[in-house]
Formats: C-alpha cells, structure tokens, sequence
C-alpha cells in the first residue's frame, strides 16, 4: 500500500494545486482576459502562428516539455533516495516549475508570440535580449546533442521501439491534412492514430524489430580502444551514430514544415499515448502495490546512505538533476517558442503553461515510483530467443525487493560508471514494465511500451527543439547586416541541426558519445536558463505595479543552485588531465580544491560552455540589477503597430497596464 499512497497523496496535491494556487496566478496575477487578441489570431499565417484547440495545444505543449527530461532526471535522483526526489518533484512544479511556465506563456502572448529572449531585450534593456539569446542558442544546442543520443540509444538497445516511432511520422501528416485542411473531427482519428501505433509495438516486439546492429553489421558504441588501422566506417558507423544522423535529418524537415502538418499531430498523438501509458501505468501500480508485489518501502532507501565518493553532493546536485521533472529552463523556450503562437484563447494560458507542468510532475513521480518499487519487483535478463528470464539470488529464490533495486542502482560501482543514460532509461523502462505485468502485460510487450514511450516523447522535444533554435538563430543573425543572409530559414535551420549533431558525434572519447559529455551539463543550464525567464515574468509584472513576491524566492533558487553546480562541474572530478598537461597552472586546482576536492576534470568542451553559460548569466544579472530601481511602474516601449507606419497609433497605455497586449 506504501506504493499507492504516495501516488494518491501526489496527484491530489497536483489536482489541488491548479484549483488554488494556479487559479489565483491566472485571476489576480496574470489577470487572464477572455477577451485578448491572442498573436495566433494577430499573426496568423498558418504555418507558425496558427489558432488551435486547447486541447492540441495542450497536447503539443506537455509533450515537448517533457521528453525524456522527467524520466532520466528523476532515475538518477533516486540514487540519493527516492523521498528528496519526490519532495522536489512535487513541490518544486507546484511553486516554481508551473509558475515560470505560465509567466512564460503569458508574457509570450501579451507580446505578439515573442520568445522569453526577445521580450527580455524591452523589459530589461536591448543588451538583455542579446545575452538572453546567446544562452538560449548554448541550451538548445546542447538539447539538440542530448535528446538525440537519447533516441538513437532507445533504438540501439530496444529495436522493437524503432517501428512504431516512424510509423507515427506518416500517421501524423495525414491526420494534420484530415483535420486542418478537411475539416474533419480529430477523436476517430486520433483513435485511430494510436491503434496504429500500439499495434506496431506488437509488430515491433515479436516480429520487425530493426536493429541496425545487425542490419548493418555494426557495433553498438565504438569503444575508446579502437584500432589505430581502423577504416572511417569501423569509427563512425555504429547505430547511435548512424541513428543520430537519420534523427537530426528529420528534425531539419519536421522544423521548417507548417506545425499544422507534422508537429501539432504528431504531439496531439503522443500525448493520447502518454494519457493511455500512464493510465495502464497507474492501473499496474495500484494492482502492484494492493497485491504487494510493488514495495516502495521494502524495495528502496527512502534516504540513500552508501553514496559513492566519487558522486556529486546531494545539494545542490539533486535540484539539478531532476530539471524537467520539477522546473526546466527549456519549457519557456516551448512557452513563448511555439504554444505561444498557437493558443486560441488566453484563458487557455492556465490550461497549458500551468496544468502541463502539473501532469510532468505527476509523470515523473510515476517514474520514481517505478525505478523504485518496479525495479524491485524483480530482475530479468533476456535470453536469445527475446523472451525474458528472471534473475536469481545465490539460494536460487528470485531477485526482488531491495537486491534488485541494488543491483541497479550499484553503488559499489561508482558514481559514472552508474551514472549512463543507457542505464537510467533502463530502470524506468524495467520498472514501468514490471508494473505492466501486474495487469497482465506480458513482459517482453511491457518492455516495448515503455521503450516507444520514451522515444515518442524525447522525438517531439527533438524536433521541437530544432524549430526552437531556428527561432533564436533567426533572431540573432537578423540583429546585423552582416549575417542577416544567415536568417533564412532553411539556413537557420541547417545550422541549428549541424551544431547539434557535430557536438552529439564529434565532442566525445568516441563517437556519438558528445551528448554524454555535456549531460552534467544539461540540468545546471535548465535551471540557469528558468531563473533568467522567471526574472522576465518579475520585470514584466513589476513595470505594471503587480506583485512579484511568489516568483522572487523560485528565481533566485534557480539562479544560484545551477551556478554553484556548475562550478562544481568545471573543477571537480577524478582526472587531472589539464594539470598533468600544464603543472605551471597546478595552482588553479590547489584554490578550487580546498576542503571539498573540488578540482579540475579536463573536459575542456564541458569546461568551455560552462564558462560560457555563467559569465552571460551573470551579466544579465548585472543588467536586471542597474535596471530594477527604474522599472516599477514604468511601461516597456510598446510594439510597432502591426498595420505599419501608416497606423502608428500606440495601444492605450492604460490597457498595458492592466496587462493586456502591448
């Protein structure tokens, strides 16, 4: 029961949270108008900006937040324990992570669908626009490498997900068609759509499942130790590099169509697929746990106590670890990139901005519950014919309870050799799995659920970060005559993707192992990227008298917190390459170190966008602070009249200031 009671006590406070505390951010905050011209009505043109049902937007929007953020953060945050995850994963969306996601979505549309980075350059001043922009282009880039490792690893080590993914893309076009050129009704396709998908998975499982690995004769990492005689195609060509390449070709397509066409369907679909997962998810769980199959007592520390030395401090790591599950930088990008542009109606901002952060909590509690409680409801290894075998103890009785929650989560390992995306997908997918099981799911079909419905959600957020970074690049190369031609966008778009897949490739010990090298990364950028937008939404509602005394203590937590992690990253670890290299410079090691081992790690590329994310933060920072005295109930310049000069009439001020659009 121990199992069910946490999941019940969670979602009830999520329930209870958007009834109170986001009710009253829309009411008496944000002060949401039914009336507002919303920009999908502005400026539509039907390929960006484009008036859609909330529940499509909803769907696009909790399904480009989410990806595998929520689900690898929170399996590595269990390492620590499973009841300081779930404290921050609960707490943390309800009071910061919904709350910079609304403010995003809500400045967005009150200034024509603008990026958070482009309206920082008028609430702050022009500089702040600029610097806002550069971090936006490190975050994505390193997206960009992360979450398509993350795929092609989902479809090196689960090939039977790899059919049911690319179906999809067909599926969504033609019901993107069906309902934005014909009219149609989106229920029977949209059921229709994830008949088809499920019955691929089915496919996929026992009869097609495509593995390059063996298609192409290919390894599944190239290792370190590679022969130095070895031909180009015995150094690039394994699966996760040729998948990489396939995935980021897609993205360059998927980004510079029409949203009507491929995105919004496409993530209207997965988001049926995650409401139907996490409701055969929730049904395993409370048959598990009343059965007492699943334990989350008896399977878990609900406080770790044999942490590796060689593992980061639980403060202020687990804060960042857990980014996507709890607040994510890269949710305003989504806020103020894409569904800004596509809602309807502003009350909808509620729905969309604060409900989806709530349901990407309540998923990653389902995930720690399941690499917890699932983990340990048993151990199985795959035999050749690809059915599963339990695992057993040495007295032959089967591994369960806290042995198999250990043996993943091996701390006598190590710190990094534990800490491998491969790995952590693995637990939830096991885990969840498991769960499936208890409802009758056969393992092996489980298994090939959970794998596509990591895959499904980390593609969205891939092809939706690629369309992202089209926009700030255009933004950033429109701001010179210089690279003004860059602005295009298929150029834009192409240089977004060849960024992305040459850290991705190129940046690691080995190929197609960037990602990994920039993982460390990825949570401390997230946190850093949501305090700067939180200090946005704090300037926007400051300059119209509104109180901003909620969103102060959750930006300046997601300003320090990363920063000190990020330091943390630069001059700690167990290598000292650079100073082997350069003993002259033994001294910087010598001052980082003190009493907490802090010293340098020798990954220069980690160290290099490191520095670079904290000095631009921390001149944003020092912009905000000369701005602040200023700002109080002072209006922002407006916006040009869409009509031009010849209807240069500005919009009321009195209406700005009662929030409207500027």
């Amino acid at each position: 029961m121990s199992t069910l009671i946490v999941a019940a006590l969670s979602f009830f406070g999520f329930i209870l949270a958007y009834h109170t505390y986001g009710r009253w951010l829309g009411r008496k905050i944000f002060r949401l108008d039914h009336e507002a011209t919303t920009p999908s009505h502005q400026l539509r043109d039907d390929v960006d900006f484009v008036p859609t049902n909330r529940e499509v937007v909803f769907g696009h929007h909790f399904t480009s937040i989410a990806g595998t953020g929520p689900i690898v953060g929170p399996a590595i945050a269990v390492f620590w324990g499973w009841l300081p995850a779930l404290l921050w994963v609960v707490f943390g969306s309800i009071f910061v992570g919904a709350v910079h996601d609304f403010g995003a979505l809500v400045v967005s549309l009150r200034n024509r669908g603008q990026t958070i980075g482009e309206v920082a350059g008028r609430l702050i001043n022009p500089r702040a626009k600029f610097l806002f922009l550069m971090v936006l282009a490190l975050a994505l880039t390193v997206v960009l490498a992360i979450f398509g490792l993350v795929i092609a690893l989902i479809f090196a080590k689960y090939p039977q997900s790899v059919l049911s993914v690319w179906v999809e893309v067909p599926v969504a076009i033609l019901i993107g068609y069906y309902v934005s050129r014909r009219g149609g009704n989106l229920l029977w396709p949209s059921l229709a759509a994830l008949g088809v998908m499920y019955g691929a998975i089915v496919l996929g499982v026992y009869l097609l499942p495509i593995d390059l690995t063996q298609l192409l004769h290919v390894n599944l990492l190239t290792p370190t130790d590679m022969p130095a005689d070895a031909t180009w195609w015995e150094y690039y060509g394994n699966a996760v590099v040729i998948w990489t390449v396939i995935l980021l070709i897609y993205c360059f397509i998927a980004s510079v169509l029409p949203v009507w066409t491929l995105l919004q369907p496409r993530d209207y679909i997965n988001s049926h697929e995650l409401v139907l997962a996490l409701f055969l998810l929730g049904l395993g769980l409370v048959v598990a746990s009343l059965t007492g199959a699943a334990n989350l007592f008896a399977s878990a520390p609900a406080v770790a106590e044999n942490i590796p030395l060689d593992a980061p401090p639980i403060f202020p790591f687990l804060f960042i670890t857990i980014a996507c599950g709890a607040c994510s930088g890269f949710h305003c990008l989504v806020s103020s990139g894409t569904s800004s542009k596509q809602v309807d109606n502003e009350k909808d901002a509620q729905y969309v901005g604060y409900g989806a952060m709530l349901l990407e909590g309540a998923l990653a509690v389902v995930v720690i519950l399941a690499c917890c409680a699932g983990v340990g409801m048993g151990r199985y290894e795959r035999a050749e014919d690809g059915s599963y075998q339990a695992v057993a103890m040495a007295d032959g009785s089967p591994m369960v309870g806290r042995a198999s929650w250990e043996a993943r989560y091996d701390a006598s390992a190590g710190w990094k050799k534990f800490n491998s995306l491969g790995n952590m997908v693995g637990a939830f997918v096991d885990g969840g799995a498991n769960f499936l099981t208890a409802i009758g799911i056969p393992l092996r079909l489980g298994l090939g659920i959970m794998a596509v419905l990591v895959a499904s959600f980390a593609a969205t957020t891939l092809d939706t970060a690629t369309r992202l970074q089209r926009y700030v690049l255009q933004e950033l190369f429109a701001s010179s005559p210089v690279t003004k031609p860059l602005a295009d966008k298929y150029v834009a778009t192409g240089i977004a993707v060849g960024l992305g897949g040459l850290v991705a490739i190129f940046a690691g010990n080995s190929p197609g192992a960037g990602g990994m090298l920039l993982w460390p990364l990825f949570g401390a950028i997230n946190q850093l990227l949501a305090g700067m937008a939180l200090m946005v939404t704090i300037f926007y509602l400051w300059r119209r008298k509104i109180p901003v005394w909620f969103a102060v203590p959750p930006m300046l937590l997601m300003l320090f917190l990363p920063a000190l992690a990020t330091l943390w990253n630069m001059f700690n670890g167990d290598t000292a390459e650079f100073i082997v290299k350069y003993p002259q410079l033994a001294w910087l090691g010598e001052f980082f170190r003190g009493d907490t081992g802090f010293f340098w790690n020798g990954k220069y590329l980690l160290f290099g966008f490191s520095v670079g994310t904290l000095v631009l933060q921390a001149w944003m920072m020092v912009e905000a602070f000369l701005m602040w005295p200023k700002a109080k109930g002072i209006l922002e310049e407006a916006l040009p009249p869409l009509g031009g000069p010849a209807n240069a009439e500005a919009q009321p001020a009195e209406y700005a200031a009662a929030g409207g659009q500027n």
